[in-house]
Parts: structure tokens; sequence; C-alpha cells
């Protein structure tokens, strides 16, 4: 064999990865992203492998409680578990409460493998008063904030925290930091 050719099947098995199955519980291509974005990042010797999930929440398109966006992330993995095989499942169940007085949204992070689920939860955005008055009416948040900044299918972009933090921060950003935390119990599964 030639040095050269030594040199190129080196090279080969170096870039070459394992993969890991990411099953996401959405077709949202920011949802998309972002896992595929935590798992390369939390599992750098592993190449991902996603499978984007039209995944129910089994609960309102907009939950208004901590409680009920937790289920929803959790409802949705549970389906890809039930309906699909990887190695990982992962659902970001977007929501609206009121943290210390102030009406907020935020994201649920929910993840499992064959034997753990967890869920984590984003930072939260504060939330105008006229936005969150529309939500307690039933319109969604990625609407709402449509109407209100005239644009178009803000949550398959920036969503409203890209929008009012004027792109600081952003869905993916936040759903990548949650989603890393998150996976710290898969990490070191001894301690938790």
């Amino acid at each position: 064999m030639s040095n050269e050719s030594a040199l190129e099947q080196a090279s080969d098995i170096s870039t070459s990865r394992k993969v890991i199955r990411v099953a996401v519980a959405s077709k949202n291509p920011v949802k998309i992203d972002a896992a595929t974005e935590s798992f390369t990042k939390a599992f750098p010797e592993f190449k991902p492998e996603v499978l984007s999930v039209d995944a129910p929440s089994n609960v309102n398109d907009q939950p208004m409680s901590a409680l009920e966006t937790k289920q929803g992330a959790i409802n949705r993995v549970k389906y890809c578990q039930q309906h699909h095989q990887a190695d990982y499942y992962i659902a970001y169940e977007g929501g609206v409460d009121v943290l210390d007085g102030n009406p907020s949204t935020y994201a649920v992070v929910c993840i499992a493998d064959a034997e753990k689920l967890q869920t984590g939860r984003t930072a939260s955005l504060p939330l105008p008063t006229s936005i969150y008055e529309q939500l307690t009416l039933g319109k969604e948040l990625g609407p709402a904030m449509d109407r209100l900044f005239n644009t178009v299918n803000i949550k398959q972009k920036g969503g409203a925290i890209g929008q009012l933090s004027k792109g600081l921060e952003t869905r993916k950003s936040i759903y990548v930091s949650a989603t890393l935390l998150t996976l710290s119990v898969f990490f070191y599964p001894q301690l938790y």
C-alpha cells in the first residue's frame, strides 16, 4: 500500500464517526437545528442522525402553565418512543405562565433514552401585557407576535425571544443551552 493510500485511509477513519440516532418530536426547523447542534456538541465522537417526528402534545396549542407545558413535552417524547427507534428522544414545548408576578414564556425540554426520562427548562422571557392578554383569550404566542411586529411565522425563526431581545438571544440559542444542561443526567447517570 502506498503512503498516499494509507494517509487517505487514515483520514477516512479519523473523520468517520459512529452514528447516534435522535428523534426530535417536531417538524419545526428551529427545534430540529437546536437538537442537532446540542447532540453534536454533547457527543462529538458521534454523528447525529436526526429523525423529525410530528408528535402530538395532547395539551392546548398554547400551554398556559408549567404543569401543562411539561406534560406536553413528555407526551411528545413518549409518542416518539412508541413509534420510532432512536438512541435519544427529545421534545421542546413552549409555554406561558406568570413567574414572579410577570407573564413570561419559556420552553420545557424533555430528553429520554431507553432507561431515563429527564426534563429541563429554558430561561424565561417577560411578555408584554398586550401579548399575554391575547394568550389568555386562546391565541398562540407565535401568531400574536407576528401581528404585533408585522412578521411572518416568527416561531420558526428567532421567536418572541429573538424579537424581544433584539436578536441577542433566539429560540434556538436558549433551546441549545437547556438541552445541554438537561443532558447532564445522561453524562453522569451514576450520580442521578
